[in-house]
């Protein structure tokens, strides 16, 4: 039976040009593919995919916060990061948040199979070129790649940070994330008090500087 794969990037030529590959793989069939980590999460839902290639820089929801509720919702699907970031803080912040492995977008095709099967079978697949810093981590008894104000943030105010950092009016964030104004006002005090930050411009420059969020995109 093929490896029943969902594709996510927010580029759309990028995403048609792995699913073009991936047609050459008759051990492969993608269901399925998502602009973004929220919309990831609604289809990893109603797909229940093998395994998902994930990006990790992507607006509305990227792809760490993804990874962590999928991990959390769908524990069977296995996901694989798929990313041009090579930084620590991308390497394993999203294995931490429970991503089984982790490939360079300049990798090779064959390379991007051997990985996908190789997920699927429950193993951890990591490029050479990022094995080191999963190494050094470990080494070092790191935690992941949040920093600790970041960890310091519940998942919903990590999803609330990054929206308010792309622009989002709190209307708009409330009816995204199903909850009251007053919640998501709420939530945004605790993050500032917890930041020790006091403008949405200074939350933004953190939300970029902590990767949450490529305003470029």
């Amino acid at each position: 039976m093929a490896i029943r794969v969902l594709l996510v990037d927010d580029h759309q030529l990028f995403r048609q040009g792995m699913r073009s590959m991936l047609a050459n793989d008759a051990g492969i069939e993608v269901i399925g593919e998502a602009e973004n980590g929220r919309s990831a999460v609604e289809l990893a839902r109603q797909l229940v995919p093998d395994v998902i290639v994930m990006d990790i820089s992507m607006p509305d929801l990227n792809g760490i916060e993804a990874t962590r509720q999928i991990a959390a919702r769908a524990p069977r699907t296995r996901v694989l990061a798929l990313s041009m970031h090579s930084d620590r803080r991308f390497v394993t912040g999203i294995l931490a948040a429970g991503a089984a492995g982790y490939l360079l977008k300049d990798c090779a095709f064959d390379e991007l199979c051997r990985a996908i099967h190789a997920v699927a079978k429950n193993q951890v697949y990591l490029s050479p070129a990022v094995a080191g810093e999963v190494v050094g981590a470990h080494a070092r008894g790191s935690e992941g790649a949040a920093s600790q104000p970041l960890r310091d943030l519940t998942s919903r105010q990590l999803e609330i940070l990054q929206l308010v950092a792309e622009g989002r009016a709190t209307k708009q964030i409330a009816a995204r994330l199903h909850v009251s104004t007053k919640t998501v006002d709420t939530h945004r005090h605790e993050i500032m008090t917890k930041l020790d930050l006091h403008s949405i411009a200074e939350l933004t420059k953190f939300a970029v500087r902590e990767g949450l969020t490529d305003l470029e995109r």
